[in-house]
């Protein structure tokens, strides 16, 4: 068997096929979706169900709560399903707070002024209120804290880590804070080997041919917890060596062979490039051109054409148009830009507004 690195991990991806109808059920596959460029990681979910979806819809499942937000890993906001954020959160925040540490100190948050901040944001949302990050910028300041900039972002960052609060329904483009246990349905409480165990199966699952060092990037969990799930799941996952990496993948996925050629224009962090630490399997064409793995231009929305970066893409929305702008790194065949035309095209489609190109 040779070890086809990117067209397991489109497949894997439900780029390249997917069977999934519903926004909650793709985050459930991948487990978590990076989202802090939330109109980004509707087009990530987007792009990733069968039948046409719009962005309207996403927003829809977002505000009735069948999709959550909050601060999850490494630390940054991730999409996750209500049923996972609880022994997620049991998983990840420690590591998340360790990162936190630094801030934490100098922004002069110890253990006790978290728990009042806590405290105070539990009292204020209680009764099923949803309130913007301004409005409890009001609750601290009257409650005596000092809670602005940077400092405020911390006090909600935590309570978010210690499972106390997520997202809300948006109201218009705010985004409003709840209360977990008012907004999510109590569920069985995990161990944290079982949350261990789930995380990595999903990391690989949804990820694979992935390695080590790629899980922990994504995860944030330490070397050692990572090899310990790693061992806890292994028998569910073929475990191949290419060159000096070791790589694990499902041992039940036959990938369907794509059209050739294919595009997707991705959002900027979308799984298929920010769940590796080693993205070199889909940086062929940017080698060849000289772009280096870790170029800005690279962690911003891309081109993949068969799986392989080709550039990147911008947009502009218009009242009655999106403009979406190339920026290719290497010349495409004609039939490659159709297959890029037909790719902005479904773009517009999401968005309910037609695409124009503009190269």
């Amino acid at each position: 068997m040779t070890l086809d690195i990117v067209r397991q991990r489109l497949h894997n991806q439900l780029l390249s096929q997917t069977k999934l109808t519903r926004p909650s059920e793709v985050v459930e596959w991948l487990g978590a979706v990076q989202s802090q460029d939330y109109a980004g990681a509707k087009w990530a979910i987007g792009q990733r169900l069968k039948d046409a979806t719009t962005e309207s819809a996403i927003d829809k499942d977002f505000n009735e709560g069948k999709i959550l937000r909050t601060h999850l890993m490494r630390p940054t906001w991730h999409f996750v399903t209500p049923e996972a954020i609880r022994w997620m959160l049991r998983l990840t925040a420690p590591r998340v707070h360790a990162v936190n540490a630094y801030q934490y100190r100098a922004l002069e948050l110890d253990k006790a002024i978290l728990q009042k901040g806590n405290a105070t944001l539990e009292k204020a949302l209680q009764g099923g209120k949803q309130w913007t990050r301004s409005e409890l910028a009001s609750v601290f300041q009257k409650a005596g804290i000092v809670a602005d900039g940077l400092r405020l972002g911390y006090f909600l960052m935590y309570a978010e880590l210690e499972g106390l609060i997520c997202s809300g329904a948006r109201r218009g483009k705010q985004f409003t804070y709840a209360l977990v246990e008012e907004r999510v349905p109590q569920v069985r409480a995990w161990t944290r080997e079982e949350a261990l165990a789930e995380l990595t199966r999903r990391y690989f699952v949804t990820r694979g041919p992935a390695t080590l060092h790629d899980f922990t990037w994504w995860s944030g969990l330490t070397m050692a917890d990572a090899k310990k799930g790693i061992e806890m799941v292994k028998t569910e996952f073929v475990n191949e060596v290419l060159g000096d990496q070791s790589y694990w993948f499902a041992n039940s996925v036959t990938p369907v062979i794509e059209k050739s050629p294919t595009a997707h224009l991705l959002p900027n962090y979308d799984e298929y490039f920010i769940g590796f630490k080693d993205r070199s399997a889909i940086g062929n064409v940017a080698k060849q051109a000289g772009i280096k793995g870790d170029d800005p231009s690279l962690i911003a929305h891309i081109i993949i054409l068969d799986g392989q970066i080709v550039g990147g893409w911008r947009r502009t929305i218009k009242k009655d148009v999106v403009l979406i702008k190339l920026n290719l790194i290497t010349k495409l065949t004609k039939a490659e830009n159709q297959a890029v035309i037909a790719a902005t095209e479904q773009y517009g489609k999401f968005l309910g507004l037609p695409a124009e190109l503009v190269i």
